[in-house]
């Protein structure tokens, strides 16, 4: 332990359990002191209770650390109010914030309800922006602070989970504009892409997911993660270090051993028209030789078994 947070005060929502057990405990090993946040419900969102958050404070002050417990909602936008409230209320100030709370609610998006659509952006989408922009107007008069998000690599696409991946990464665009509003400030913001065992990695829902993609011979774009949920909560640590006041709007890959960093998304190809714009037919001239070049739909369906 090198003490790098101390004095700093954290918040970490959806801290009762799994990643951010992890970063809140690891958190307060280095000094500072943690709001932990956790509404104490099942993986799908249902339920409450106050151990999880209650049993990660009392783990931080067995260690001789500082810490309280909340047990907001983080889809509301009094949750963000009140985590920033107690943090400056009870320890002063405020300097992190780790968005990690999130649910699951798997189906394919032709089964998929609208309550299962919104509860899941609104929990996971909604409940960064909640504590963002509470936590964005201390930092922004302070000049200072550290906010890390949790995206996924479900966010580059998985079958069953178009509400999940739409708000992953959705977390990421939100991450790189929060980048660009408060960068000005002092402030950072990045987002982590977690390949860890959690409660949500190893559901039912998600094994469910991964039987229907290798039937399909669809390859999903995030594996199962083999690493203890612990295992994240360095780089988090790192990035609200000072040492990290020039990493910003970045996308972090954390699997196994490795730590990636994504690029944003570039142009692979360029067309250009003859014309000031394209007409359908130009398009379909030179499209297949062009940028259609070597596409393949790896989704398509699937030709039927020969029979002898």
């Amino acid at each position: 332990m090198a003490n790098r947070l101390e004095g700093k005060v954290a918040i970490v929502t959806g801290g009762g359990r799994g990643i951010g057990r992890g970063e809140a405990l690891l958190l307060a090993q280095e000094g500072a002191a943690v709001v932990v946040n956790d509404f104490g419900g099942s993986v799908d969102g249902t339920g409450a209770s106050q151990s999880p958050a209650d049993e990660v404070v009392e783990a931080i002050r067995a260690a001789g650390g500082r810490a309280i417990a909340n047990y907001d909602d983080v889809s509301t936008m009094a949750a963000g109010e009140n985590m920033v409230r107690a943090a400056l209320d009870t320890f002063g100030r405020l300097d992190i914030l780790v968005n990690n709370a999130g649910i699951l609610r798997d189906r394919m998006v032709f089964n998929m309800s609208e309550e299962e659509w919104d509860i899941v952006i609104a929990v996971h989408l909604k409940g960064h922006f909640t504590t963002i922009k509470a936590a964005g107007q201390v930092f922004r008069q302070q000049r200072s602070g550290r906010i890390i998000n949790t995206g996924s690599s479900s966010g580059l696409g998985n079958m069953g989970q178009a509400n999940y991946a739409a708000a992953k990464e959705g977390i990421v665009g939100l991450t790189r504009t929060v980048a660009r509003d408060l960068g000005r400030y002092g402030v950072t913001c990045n987002a982590l892409r977690p390949g860890a065992a959690t409660r949500l990695t190893i559901s039912p829902e998600m094994e469910e997911a991964r039987r229907r993609s290798e039937a399909a011979g669809i390859r999903r774009a995030g594996g199962l993660g083999s690493m203890p949920p612990e295992a994240i909560a360095p780089l988090v640590v790192y990035l609200s270090t000072d040492e990290a006041q020039n990493i910003n709007g970045r996308d972090f890959m954390v699997s196994s051993n490795r730590i990636g960093l994504y690029t944003i998304p570039t142009v692979e190809r360029t067309i250009y028209a003859s014309g000031p714009i394209w007409t359908v037919d130009d398009l379909a001239a030179v499209f297949q030789s062009s940028l259609g070049a070597g596409l393949v739909n790896e989704f398509a369906p699937k030709p039927a078994p020969a029979t002898a």
